[in-house]
């Protein structure tokens, strides 16, 4: 497990914990940070976007063309920044100890 610090869609500030190898969409969507996470992963849906600390992104992976069209097309409605990122795409392991996101706005 790696401890991940979230803000969530209220604001409030919290730690918790993710499982290693999953993405980091699942451990937020079952906190009940506010991430939805409709799609189940896919990277269809927009909803479960985060905003990622500038210190954490090259630790990810870079963003695969599907991710970049998605943040695209759902920054026609919401606010998308340049640390964007859709955390189903956000593998979790140990070197995200401590990584942390806000929660963002969704479709």
């Amino acid at each position: 497990m790696t401890d991940v610090r979230v803000k969530d869609e209220n604001g409030a500030e919290r730690s918790l914990a993710a499982a290693d190898g999953a993405p980091l969409m699942e451990a937020l969507r079952d906190a009940g940070t506010g991430i939805q996470g409709i799609c189940g992963g896919s990277c269809m849906c927009g909803t479960c976007h985060v905003y990622v600390d500038a210190e954490w992104l090259d630790r990810l992976p870079p963003k695969s063309d599907e991710e970049q069209m998605m943040l695209e097309a759902i920054g026609e409605v919401i606010e998308v920044r340049p640390n964007s990122r859709l955390s189903c795409q956000i593998p979790v392991h140990a070197g995200l100890e401590g990584m942390h996101v806000e929660v963002g706005p969704v479709p």
